[in-house]
């Protein structure tokens, strides 16, 4: 593994899938400015300063894309809630993937892929994390958000932040390839915070309500006995 730091960048994800070939397998690509960054559907992630960290995880795990993959996101998700716990705050996974605090975003993740000629060479998994900022920031954000520093009242050291979250994501990275969803899925379960609550979510231009009912171990959300393996909880 390797920590490839970048003094600012358009995006560590489109620079990770441009440079795919000659980044290694468990490569981190990290920068403290971001340019122009990409969320889930292709939404903007609002930079709010060099304070806060942005990075990609480079994986290349086989040539072929299987199953578990698809469930990255959400391993990653729990792995970022187990290192904001080391803070003393209590974080909520919004499925599939960002963190909240208090109902406020934290944290976000973007998957992506990059094949040649059908073969797979590589899964980019990008992260940003807000964790030092003002919150007159947040007027830039039409949403509500957070950063660590303002939930713990202390600023935070960000590369002390990164080497706990990658350590934490690599230890048992393996161990999730070989069993998939089902071996985090009781973790995860504890963290999210949507469970047998009414929503919304909003799948391929359409919008479903009912009852959360559970995750199934293949990390789909089940509502009213209808599995969703992808969405957004609006």
């Amino acid at each position: 593994m390797r920590l490839i730091f970048l003094d600012e960048i358009n995006s560590t994800n489109t620079y990770s899938k441009e440079q795919v070939n000659e980044l290694h397998d468990k490569d981190v690509v990290y920068t403290f400015k971001q340019t122009d960054g990409r969320g889930r559907f292709d939404r903007k992630w609002v930079d709010l300063g060099s304070g806060n960290i942005y990075l990609s995880i480079i994986l290349k795990p086989s040539l072929d894309l299987k199953q578990v993959y698809s469930n990255l996101t959400q391993y990653t998700a729990l792995k970022l809630a187990e290192t904001f716990e080391k803070y003393n705050v209590i974080p909520q996974i919004k499925w599939p993937n960002d963190i909240l605090i208090d109902e406020k975003k934290i944290s976000g993740i973007l998957a992506e892929t990059v094949f040649k000629q059908n073969q797979l060479q590589g899964l980019i998994i990008g992260v940003g994390v807000n964790l030092n900022a003002d919150e007159n920031d947040f007027k830039k954000i039409d949403k509500k958000v957070t950063a660590l520093n303002i939930e713990t009242h202390k600023e935070i050291n960000k590369i002390d932040f990164l080497n706990c979250f990658i350590d934490n994501f690599f230890a048992n990275y393996e161990k999730f390839l070989n069993n998939g969803f089902k071996s985090i899925k009781d973790e995860y379960m504890k963290r999210i915070n949507f469970l047998n609550k009414e929503i919304t979510i909003h799948n391929f231009n359409e919008d479903y309500t009912g009852i959360v009912e559970d995750i199934s171990d293949e990390g789909s959300v089940i509502i009213n006995n209808k599995e969703f393996y992808t969405g957004d909880i609006l």
